[in-house]
């Protein structure tokens, strides 16, 4: 069985990655790279687990999530459609099966709210991993002066923390957002898409999307 080291080990995924930052850099964007892609690896195996599913589902879903963003190496537009197909590709080369590559391929066509949903476990827990991952460490931009409102929303958030309660089936994302650098109105503002992408992905796994956000349930 293909698994995330044999990933993270190959000069393809790691060159990809590379240029995928290079690109976002580029373009302003906030951070794309290793922290992120490792941060979204980790919860959306942390998610499958702890709701049940089998090791291989697991670790699929840390699959999926590690390779999730490499499309940006292509362009920013479109980069979840694009991804899946580089994702395909290499993981065809390593050697993985076609039935566990489409399920990664469906998973990471479908993680952008613009153009996808969730369509299954994976996508869904791919989903939740990867937009609960909003902190100012994912900031770039070290010039609070030049910051536009996503560079404000992110650098305001000190902390992020998705959790899975097994027992009341919630997911639950706790935030803290220094409201002296932004409102917490601003993150709705840039983050509803999301946030709902979210809700509807908790829904397809069978549990519920909370959101609180310095100590206040808000969804």
């Amino acid at each position: 069985m293909v698994t995330l080291e044999d990933v993270i080990k190959n000069e393809e995924v790691q060159a990809f990655i590379n240029a995928s930052q290079k690109q976002i850099d580029a373009l302003g964007y906030t951070e794309h790279s290793y922290r992120h892609i490792g941060i979204v690896s980790k919860r959306t195996g942390e998610i499958l687990e702890k709701l049940g599913y089998d090791e291989k589902t697991v670790e699929l879903g840390k699959i999926a999530g590690y390779l999730h963003d490499i499309g940006n190496c292509v362009n920013r537009v479109d980069h979840a459609h694009s991804g899946a197909i580089l994702a395909n590709n290499i993981l065809k080369e390593i050697g993985m099966p076609a039935k566990d590559r489409a399920e990664i391929t469906m998973a990471i066509g479908n993680h952008d709210e613009e153009t996808g949903t969730a369509v299954s476990a994976i996508s869904a827990a791919l989903i939740l991993a990867d937009k609960s991952d909003v902190h100012r460490d994912r900031v770039t931009n070290h010039n609070i002066a030049t910051f536009d409102i996503h560079d404000r929303v992110n650098y305001a958030v000190t902390e992020a923390d998705l959790k899975i309660d097994e027992k009341t089936r919630k997911a639950i994302l706790n935030l803290k957002i220094d409201t002296e650098i932004c409102p917490v109105l601003n993150y709705f503002q840039i983050f509803m898409d999301r946030t709902m992408m979210s809700k509807y992905a908790a829904k397809y796994l069978d549990i519920w999307f909370e959101l609180v956000i310095n100590g206040t349930k808000l969804l």
